[in-house]
């Protein structure tokens, strides 16, 4: 086998000097803090049966999905997934790709045009600013969650393009602003001022996109997401919802107009050059989502998401009655991180929760900035009370 070229190895040997370097792990018999499976629906059976007999209803015993949605890969099914979604989440259009970096990856790739500007949040997504790398337009971050330090990088940016060409050629063709967010951010487990953010951006007739992976299963009346729970849903151009954390199957899709699917039919690279997930896949998605629809007036929400909320809200009371609050980013979200500053510190507690029987992620740089080093707690509809209490009490004893 071929040697790895010098230069890459050295990049291997310093990030494992810097006890940096990932490997992958195995599933473990530990008690779950660290997956993204917040209402159980990875390993929910009724979901596993129900997507199978649906295939077997439509006698669609494939395997694959043969090529890309554009020359064989499509079937009647993708047509009524995508029209349930968008119905679920009571938007005009939704189209499905095959994961959420795919997602990001062809819709900021593809959307923005040469001489738009985006402005993005600090901490969002790496599928984002990869999107915003491969794209023609220019992209700026702003202060994460911080929405004056947004006006004021708007201002300084637009203010110091029209004074040159470019800029005032820019705005004969109708320069356009994209403002990219998080509903919740995945490394902090925190959300901004969406209210705020949509406001400010209706005002200016800026495009808001928010990405809402962390937020569908968890917020809304029956999931739909954070945007939904407040209202903002039809207020913002685009909102992008993945299923791999509480949908507990894969995939994801971007939800807009029917104008922007059909955009994104045309020129989203990562869309088009790719083969269609497998039937079952797409199947999975449709019992998920039946399955969060199946609620009443009596019963608001399902069992497994009320579970959610009361653990979520039990773990908020324990770091109170434990003096731990101050160590953790306030979030009402599934995720609480404690920070831990120093990459060798972090991954010394991290182990010794492991140790006691509790599977803890430690997040180290160059994943999150140096310094805000922490431990990630995913909360579950599935973890028990004593068990939050007992998780709890041994980061008390490591960090005091």
């Amino acid at each position: 086998m071929a040697s790895l070229p010098i230069k890459l190895t050295a990049k291997l040997e310093e990030r494992a000097q810097q006890n940096t370097l990932r490997t992958l792990p195995f599933s473990t018999n530990l008690v779950d803090f660290f997956s993204n499976d917040y209402i159980g629906f990875a390993h929910n059976a009724t979901i596993f049966q129900n997507a199978s007999a649906l295939l077997k209803e439509r006698n669609m015993l494939h395997n694959g999905a043969t090529g890309s949605r554009l020359i064989s890969g499509n079937h009647s099914l993708y047509a009524e997934v995508e029209n349930y979604i968008a119905a679920f989440h009571h938007t005009e259009a939704a189209l499905v790709f095959n994961s959420g970096y795919d997602a990001n990856v062809g819709f900021f790739s593809a959307v923005p045009q040469r001489s738009d500007l985006i402005f993005y949040d600090e901490f969002i997504h790496a599928s984002i600013r990869d999107g915003i790398a491969m794209s023609n337009a220019k992209g700026y971050k702003y202060k994460h969650n911080d929405l004056n330090d947004l006006k004021a990088v708007i201002h300084r940016v637009c203010t110091a393009l029209d004074a040159t060409k470019e800029g005032q050629l820019s705005q004969l063709g109708q320069r356009e602003i994209y403002v990219v967010t998080e509903a919740v951010f995945s490394m902090d487990g925190d959300a901004p001022d969406l209210e705020a953010l949509v406001a400010f951006c209706s005002r200016q007739n800026f495009h808001l996109v928010v990405d809402e992976a962390h937020a569908i299963g968890v917020f809304g009346d029956k999931g739909q997401g954070l945007l939904y729970e407040l209202g903002l849903h039809n207020q913002v151009f685009a909102h992008i919802v993945t299923y791999g954390k509480a949908m507990g199957c894969h995939g994801a899709s971007i939800l807009g107009s029917q104008q922007l699917k059909a955009f994104l039919v045309n020129f989203a690279r990562s869309f088009i050059y790719t083969t269609g997930l497998p039937p079952h896949a797409i199947a999975t998605m449709m019992a998920a989502y039946r399955e969060l629809s199946n609620t009443n007036e009596a019963v608001p929400l399902t069992a497994s998401r009320l579970d959610l909320v009361q653990n979520i809200d039990y773990f908020r009371s324990q770091l109170a009655a434990l003096a731990l609050t101050s160590f953790f980013i306030p979030s009402n979200s599934a995720i609480h991180c404690c920070v831990i500053a120093g990459n060798e510190k972090v991954n010394a507690i991290a182990s010794a929760l492991q140790k006691k029987g509790f599977a803890i992620k430690a997040i180290v740089a160059p994943t999150v900035p140096k310094g805000q080093e922490r431990l990630r707690f995913c909360l579950h509809s599935y973890n028990k009370k004593e068990e939050i209490q007992e998780v709890l009490t041994a980061l008390k004893g490591l960090i005091s």
